[in-house]
C-alpha cells in the first residue's frame, strides 16, 4: 500500500486553476450530499452512462443531462467522501506543477481534454454498461501521465505501509499505472479503463504541447 502525501517540486506561480477545480469538486459533492435525495441523485443526473453514448439514447433517469454533456459533468461528481478526497489529493499534489508548465488556460484545456479522453476510453471498453461513470480520476490520470513525463525524478513523500519515505515520482506514478492495468476486469464500480485512457492521453498531449520544455523541466 502506498499513498503519496506531497511532492518536493516547487512552482513559480500559484495554481489558481488547480485550486478552483478542487473547490468546485468539493462544493458539488457537499451540495449533493446535503440535498434531500442525497449524492446518489447527483450520480444519476450527471454521471456518464456508456450505453447512452453508444446508442444515442437517453435512459431518462432522474432528469439526466444529455449523454455527451455528461462526459463533462461527470468529472465533478463523486460517489463518496473517500472518492472525493482521494482524487483531490492527487490533483493537488501533481496538478500545480503541470499548471505551472502549461499556464492556466492551456492547463484548463488539457485537464478537460484528458477527462474526455478517459471517459471515451471507458465507453469504448464497456459500450453496453448502464452504470453511471463519475469522478475526476480520468482527468487527474492525465495530469499524472504528464507529471510522469516531465518530473520523473521529483521526490514524492509517500506513505508506504508504516513509513513515510521520499520516492521518485517516476516510480510512484509508474506503480499507480501498473495497478490500473492489473485491476482491469476486476470491476468493483471503478472505471479502470478511464484511468488508463486518461494517463495515456496526458502523456501524448504533454509531449505534443511541451516538447521544447522537456529538457528544462524534466
Amino acid at each position: 500500500m502506498f499513498i503519496p502525501l506531497r511532492d518536493e517540486n516547487p512552482t513559480s506561480r500559484r495554481a489558481y486553476v488547480t485550486l478552483a477545480l478542487i473547490a468546485v469538486n468539493v462544493v458539488v459533492f457537499f451540495l449533493g450530499a446535503f440535498s434531500t435525495q442525497g449524492i446518489q441523485l447527483s450520480v444519476l443526473r450527471f454521471g456518464a452512462i456508456p450505453y447512452e453514448i453508444t446508442h444515442f439514447h437517453s435512459l431518462g433517469q432522474a432528469l439526466r443531462v444529455p449523454p455527451l454533456l455528461a462526459l463533462l459533468t461527470s468529472l465533478f461528481v463523486h460517489g463518496s467522501l473517500f472518492h472525493l478526497l482521494g482524487n483531490m489529493l492527487y490533483l493537488w499534489i501533481f496538478g500545480n506543477n503541470i499548471e505551472d508548465v502549461l499556464g492556466a488556460f492551456r492547463f484548463t484545456l488539457f485537464y478537460f481534454a484528458c477527462g474526455l479522453a478517459a471517459g471515451l476510453t471507458q465507453v469504448a471498453a464497456t459500450p453496453g454498461s448502464r452504470l453511471p461513470m463519475v469522478g475526476a480520476s480520468g482527468a487527474i490520470a492525465g495530469v499524472l501521465g504528464a507529471y510522469w513525463i516531465l518530473f520523473p525524478r521529483a521526490r514524492v513523500l509517500t506513505w508506504v505501509f508504516l513509513f513515510i519515505v521520499p520516492v521518485p515520482a517516476g516510480i510512484v506514478l509508474g506503480l499507480w499505472f501498473v495497478l490500473q492495468l492489473l485491476n482491469v476486469g476486476m470491476g468493483g464500480g471503478v472505471a479502470w479503463f478511464a484511468h488508463i485512457g486518461g494517463f495515456l492521453a496526458g502523456i501524448a498531449m504533454i509531449l505534443a504541447v511541451a516538447r521544447r520544455k522537456l529538457g528544462r523541466w524534466a
